[in-house]
């Protein structure tokens, strides 16, 4: 094999993979489930929170979804919305500390929604929308870890919570950012009354998921920017050679 093919072979697997290390990253990242919209004021009011479940098989389909809420920091008022084909299955739990509010004392919250009955095909996602009452304001964020069950039995853990400066774990939980309300032009939104106030927080919701999509071909696309770098700089390289040997 001449100097020349061998190079720029070596180049052109160079590029291959580097382009797939970098497009694997941007789909790994993207299929986490995740909550939107990211963040809220802390104490917000009569909000949507929609948690985004994608399915990660080729062969199997999500089955069932189990998001389990905090009860140390309580989330309360929780309605769930109907959601076709899927049959929700909502447990309390009693506080151990009661929360006290404008409307009394609350001693009981919702510690675990489960959808059972409905299919998440491969390449698709489902959103599930949870109304809410209040949120907490002694907290800064709160994890809702989730169980994502498929039809051949194989059940994901999304429950890793990662450590402050420490990189994301390999299946994080959904997290929920609590700002302060000055801060936070979301919860804003969201927390107005009505109908108005459900659809401004899916916008945001929505709005969120395409930057999400958007970054990830960013990531594609540069890595193959990266690549035919590389391979433009071999062949200048191996004709340079030849030149000089001329």
């Amino acid at each position: 094999m001449s100097t020349t093919r061998l190079a720029l072979r070596r180049a052109g697997i160079g590029t291959v993979l580097a382009a797939a290390a970098v497009l694997t990253a941007a789909g790994v990242a993207s299929a986490h489930v995740t909550v939107h919209p990211e963040s809220y004021a802390k104490g917000a009011t009569d909000g949507v929170l929609s948690f985004r479940v994608p399915n990660e098989e080729d062969t199997a389909s999500t089955t069932k979804v189990q998001v389990f809420l905090p009860t140390d920091h309580p989330v309360l008022g929780v309605l769930v919305h109907p959601q076709d084909g899927w049959t929700a299955k909502v447990t309390t739990t009693k506080l151990k500390t009661p929360v006290k509010t404008d409307d009394g004392t609350i001693t009981d919250a919702v510690s675990e929604i489960t959808w059972t009955g409905g299919k998440i095909g491969a390449g698709q996602y489902e959103d599930f929308d949870v109304a809410f009452g209040q949120l907490p304001d002694g907290a800064d964020q709160l994890a809702f870890k989730t169980l994502q069950t498929y039809s051949d039995g194989r059940t994901v853990r999304w429950i890793e919570e990662a450590a402050a400066g420490a990189d994301e774990p390999e299946n994080p939980a959904p997290v929920l950012k609590l700002t302060a309300a000055a801060d936070d032009t979301t919860s804003a939104a969201a927390s107005g009354s009505g109908s108005d106030s459900t659809a401004d927080t899916k916008s945001t919701a929505q709005a969120s998921a395409d930057a999400s999509d958007s970054t990830a071909r960013g990531l594609g696309v540069a890595g193959l920017v990266v690549g035919v770098l590389g391979l433009a700089a071999a062949v200048f390289a191996v004709v340079r050679t030849r030149s000089t040997r001329s």
